[in-house]
Formats: C-alpha cells, sequence, structure tokens
C-alpha cells in the first residue's frame, strides 16, 4: 500500500505503508538530524509511516521538541546503567516528564547517592560507544518470549494490554526495552545530564500494587543549560516552604496531629490573618457577602450534590451521630445553596454573591501530601454567584478582573489560562454543558484573553476556567478557577421568580481566587523566597541596640512604632551588633533599626535593609511614614 507524504520542502512523495523516516526523508538528513515532526507527532528516523501525511520539520539540537527525544533516551541509557551494575533489578516504566525524565524499578532496596554516582559513570561509559537505537516490530508472543527469557514482569503485563498484534522494541548494544519511542540516532548525543534524586512510586500508581524505586534525572545538548537548571533547581530548594516554613516559625506538621493537617504558628498565622482581612474588605467593596457555614452535614447532602457519586474517593469516612451519618465537607457549595433556599428569591435580587473562607477536609494518600501545596485540611477562598442567564457573562467578567486583581497585589503578572471542557464521568446533560462552556470561552474571547483548552478537566457538575500564576523561578502553579453550573442548581431544585411570575432557575458560579490559602501561603513563601514584603511581613521592623545604654531611647521609639500600628520587636541583648544583625537577617525582617551613639545623640534612627543596604538617618516619623506608605499602597519586594 502506497501512502502520499508531503516533504519538509513542500514536494509530494509516495512512499510504502511501514518505511522508516530516515528512509523517507534520505535526501535531506544533515549530521545535527536527530528526528522529525510527522502531522504534529515526534517520530526518531527509526519510527515506520504508517499513515498519509506532512513532515512538518526536521528536529536539531536547537529546536525545543528535540528535548523529548534526548531525556527519552536518556531514560534507556539509565536503565542499561542500572541492569548493568544491578542485574537483579527488574524494568518498570520510564517516560519523560516536565524538565526530564525517570525511570521505575523494582529492587531490593533504594537506591543510595553512592549508587546514582555509580550508575551516572557507567551511562558515561555508554554513551561514549555511541550504540545506535535500533527499533524492531515484533509479534506480541515474540515479545512476550524476549521479556520473559529476560525475566521483566512489568514489561510482560504492559504487553498483555497492548490492543494490537505487534509491538515495538528498541535495542542498543546489549539491552532491550519495550517502547514506542522517539529516541535520538544513537546514545552519542546525550551529552549534558543528571540524576538528581530516588523517590518510592507504587507500579502504574496504585497503592496495592508493588512499590517500585523511581529515579529522577534531567538531560540537556549543551552543558551550560544542564547547570542554569541545576542551579534553578538549588535556588528552588532555597525557597523551599516546608524549609522556610520552619525556620521563619511559620507552620508545621506534626505527626501526632496527622499528614497533611497544618500548624499556624504566631507569625503563620499573622500573616494569614492579614491576608484574609484585605480578602473580606476588597469583596465587601465588589458587593460580594460574607456566609460562615459549618465543617459537617448530614451526609446526604453530598448524595444530592452528586459528591457521592463523583467524589467519594476524596471523601473521609462518615460519622455517626444519633444514627444519622455526617460527612466533614469537602465543599462549600451545597451550604450556600441551602442559605440560597432559605426563603423565596426574586428577579431583583439576582446576582447573589456570597462568600467565605471556609475550610474543608479531602482525603489525600500519604504519598502525594506535599507541606501546605498538598494537604488534607485547607480554607478556600470560595465564592458562590446566583445570577441569570443575561447576567453571566458580566459576573465572569467581574470574576476574571477580582482574580487578576488580586494576583498582581501578590506579584503574580504572568499566568496561563486553561478552559476545562467536561470530563469522562458528569452529571447533566450534554446540551447544558455546551451552553456552559460557550460561555466561559464567550467571556475570554470577549475579555481578549488568550487561553488552552484543557480537554476533560471540568469538574463533574461544570466546566471551568483554571488560571496558572507563574512565580519567579518560571514555575506554575494552579490557583484560580471559575466554574459555571447549570446542573447543581436543578439537582437541588433553585429557583426565582422573574418579572413574568414564573419560576426560573438560576446559574450557579462557582469561583475560588487564591484557591487555598495553604496553597497560597505556600506558594508565596517560594515566590518571596520568605522575604515577605512590608505589608505582609510578620514582623517588620526590630530595633537593635548597641550597647545597654541606648536601650532607654529603644524603647521610647518602640512604643512610638507599636502605638503607629507598626508590627515592631526589640532586640536589646547584650550580643553583639554583628551578631544580631544577622540573626535578623536571617528572619527575613525587612527593616533594621540600629540605635548607638549617633542615634542617641541626634535622636534619629539608622535604618538597615534585610538586603544590607544602609538608609540616610531618619526620624521616627519619618520611618513611620515610610512604612505606612508601603504598607497603605502593598508595595512589593
Amino acid at each position: 500500500m502506497e501512502l502520499k507524504i508531503v516533504l519538509p520542502d513542500g514536494s509530494e512523495k509516495a512512499v510504502k505503508k511501514g518505511v522508516k523516516v530516515r528512509e523517507v526523508l534520505e535526501s535531506f538528513l544533515t549530521k545535527e538530524t536527530l528526528g522529525a515532526k510527522f502531522n504534529g507527532q515526534i517520530f526518531d528516523l527509526e519510527t515506520p509511516i504508517t499513515e498519509e501525511g506532512t513532515f512538518e520539520k526536521l528536529l536539531t539540537p536547537e529546536d525545543p521538541e528535540s528535548l523529548e527525544l534526548l531525556r527519552h533516551t536518556a531514560a534507556h541509557v539509565m536503565a542499561q546503567a542500572v541492569k548493568e551494575l544491578f542485574p537483579e533489578a527488574k524494568l518498570g516504566i520510564g517516560p519523560t516528564i516536565e524538565n526530564g525524565f525517570y525511570y521505575d524499578f523494582d529492587y531490593e532496596r533504594s537506591f543510595t547517592p553512592e549508587d546514582l554516582k555509580q550508575i551516572e559513570k557507567r551511562m558515561k561509559k555508554i554513551i561514549k560507544k555511541r550504540y545506535p537505537l535500533v527499533r524492531e516490530e515484533i509479534s506480541k508472543e515474540e515479545a512476550k518470549k524476549l521479556f520473559s527469557d529476560l525475566n521483566e514482569p512489568y514489561k510482560l503485563e504492559l504487553i498483555e494490554e497492548i490492543p494490537v498484534d505487534t509491538v515495538s522494541i528498541y535495542r542498543q548494544g546489549e539491552f532491550v526495552d519495550l517502547c514506542a519511542g522517539p529516541h535520538l540516532p544513537h546514545t552519542g548525543w546525550v551529552k549534558a545530564f543528571k540524576l538528581l534524586s530516588v523517590a518510592g512510586a507504587y507500579w502504574r500508581g496504585d497503592e496495592n500494587n508493588p512499590m517500585l524505586w523511581r529515579i529522577y534525572g534531567t538531560a540537556f545538548f549543551k552543558k551550560e543549560e544542564l547547570e542554569a537548571y541545576l542551579e534553578k533547581l538549588e535556588e528552588a530548594k532555597r525557597r523551599d516552604h516546608r524549609r522556610l516554613g520552619k525556620e521563619l516559625e511559620l507552620f508545621s506538621i506534626e505527626e501526632e496531629v496527622g499528614p497533611g493537617l497544618i500548624l499556624w504558628h504566631p507569625k503563620g498565622a499573622l500573616v494569614r490573618k492579614i491576608i484574609e482581612d484585605f480578602w473580606r474588605e476588597e469583596h465587601l467593596k465588589r458587593g460580594y457577602e460574607l456566609v460562615v457555614t459549618p465543617h459537617i452535614a448530614r451526609r446526604h447532602l453530598w448524595q444530592i450534590s452528586g459528591h457521592l457519586d463523583f467524589y467519594a474517593e476524596n471523601m473521609f469516612a462518615p460519622m455517626k451521630i444519633d444514627e444519622i451519618e455526617y460527612q466533614l465537607k469537602p465543599m462549600n457549595c451545597p451550604f450556600h445553596i441551602l442559605i440560597y433556599k432559605s426563603r423565596r428569591r426574586s428577579y431583583r435580587e439576582l446576582p447573589i454573591r456570597w462568600c467565605e473562607l471556609g475550610t474543608v477536609y479531602r482525603y489525600e494518600r500519604s504519598g502525594v501530601l506535599h507541606g501546605l501545596m498538598r494537604v488534607r485540611g485547607f480554607t478556600q477562598d470560595d465564592a458562590h454567584i446566583f445570577c441569570r442567564e443575561d447576567q453571566l457573562e458580566e459576573e465572569i467578567f467581574r470574576c476574571l478582573d477580582l482574580t487578576v486583581f488580586f494576583l498582581s497585589t501578590f506579584g503574580f503578572k504572568e499566568y496561563q489560562i486553561f478552559l476545562s471542557t467536561r470530563p469522562e464521568k458528569y452529571v447533566g446533560d450534554e446540551a447544558i454543558w455546551e451552553k456552559a462552556e460557550g460561555a466561559l470561552r464567550k467571556a475570554l474571547e470577549d475579555k481578549g484573553l488568550p487561553y488552552e483548552i484543557d480537554p476533560g478537566e471540568g469538574v463533574f457538575y461544570g466546566p471551568k476556567i483554571d488560571i496558572k500564576i507563574k512565580d519567579v523561578l518560571g514555575r506554575f502553579w494552579q490557583c484560580s478557577t471559575i466554574q459555571v453550573d447549570f446542573n447543581i442548581p436543578e439537582r437541588f431544585n433553585l429557583t426565582y421568580i422573574g418579572e413574568d411570575n414564573q419560576r426560573h432557575r438560576p446559574i450557579m458560579i462557582h469561583r475560588a481566587l487564591l484557591g487555598s490559602l495553604e496553597r497560597f501561603f505556600g506558594v508565596l513563601i517560594e515566590h518571596y523566597a520568605g522575604a515577605f514584603p512590608v505589608w505582609l511581613a510578620p514582623v517588620q521592623a526590630i530595633i537593635i541596640t548597641v550597647a545597654d545604654r541606648h536601650i532607654p531611647f529603644a524603647e521610647q521609639v518602640l512604643e512610638h512604632l507599636k502605638g503607629a500600628g507598626i508590627r515592631v520587636k526589640p532586640d536589646f541583648r547584650n550580643e553583639k551588633l554583628g551578631f544580631k544583625i544577622r540573626e535578623a537577617q536571617l528572619q527575613k525582617i525587612p527593616y533594621m533599626i540600629i540605635i548607638g551613639d549617633k542615634e542617641l545623640e541626634n535622636k534619629a534612627l539608622t535604618i538597615r535593609t534585610r538586603k544590607g543596604e544602609n538608609l540616610p538617618l531618619m526620624s521616627t516619623e519619618d520611618f513611620v511614614a515610610k512604612v505606612q506608605e508601603e504598607v497603605s499602597a502593598k508595595t512589593l519586594n
């Protein structure tokens, strides 16, 4: 069978089905050609062509898409090295991931840092031999025999699930792996790589399956790019909110309390209060009303909402009270709905905007818990808007504007927007879903906001807009979400009396701007590296005396600043000045007020910033005005 192929120069060519990319593009290949992009997919030179289409481009080390070829090959090189050093290890899977790759191994113990060094050393030998990566198409029966002889049970399990009669394998030297590709032409192209860490991972992500050992790594075509990435990782470690949370005494997670449950220490609780107060004030300005709801409810409420049908695995087990089952709430929305239903509503009241900083509880498996980023109890900055259909677009606009306002206030200027569409399991009919998706799409387009479609990632009751914020290290974090819901109002039989004196169904918008306070707080810690801007800092200034004779004046300054609302603490200890300054810098306090003989004589203050800059001598009043201005303007670092 012949296939019509469009070549990179736009010309056409008829080829036999199954011919390899290398043969089709023979006249175009250079020593820098690593693969090709065909019908939007990345193919290596060994891939057979099985359908008609277009070669959009040849891939070289300069193309970002080539990193997939590089990292997939690096994963195979690592697997070969592990098998050579630890022959008893059984192979799992080894895909590319964002910024790197991993491979899972079944071995009697975890791999140590010393093991990783040995694996890297062996990888370099394999790379030096420039083994070609040769693809073969074999029958499933041949594949079963091959991997049975190699004693690779996980590969046999994967083969059983392949729905076609043939499978592809790749060979490099003596090593062979079940794989669909794509790969580099030979191992010598793996230039700059690093093995990063080891973690436990259940086979196929199922906790009922064996625990494997996952080795993570990364690879780049240039040594400078690898070094820059490793430096970025080191900076991320320095900014890790779990480490800084402990050092700055912001929060802790204690085994006696339970995993995924946060204890807020005084400093962290104060920052949280500042964020909450700002959040409430801004919502009240914009026509929202505050509500407060319980932490538990009768379980049947979650049956009506649909959570028991679609979300039960993420809910905690029920508790029995007076022979009735109650449930820790995973969401706030059913409570807001029942407030709406507490009396008859008129079209004149709509839109109704209710907001709540409501704590919810979700069962997350212990393996995915991660500091503040993934917890079991957290506070959502939740709001629900009940509106008429003619008000829907305007309300989505308002939500988007408020989201941008909040994110920019905290220093997030760049973000990605996704329109998440109907998932595989959902409530309601397709027509309603299309209507809801259309409303979100229209709002984004009318606002002129660029977005991507995230297929199947909506919630069970409606589509949503997800906004991911970009931090100073270029990482994206999911925080804000806006969801349009035609379904739950129907499940709870919500109505309002329209202008025609008839009952009509309101539309419900679920939205969270910061997501959860815990997660957002964790993102802020890492974004600021623990150095909160003055308006958020738990301690805005510290007064440091040079000697005991300076304490009386320092106490006057302390009382003055406290009276002006400045969050200030004293350090009048009999310690060396440099020691006290260093401690204040480690606590990332924005301002250090140094009081010595000069300050005492002039009744003025020497101000040192946490970055080490000394400001001109100023009066106490001028310093108060400076801090108050920064707080009022919510100045960022």
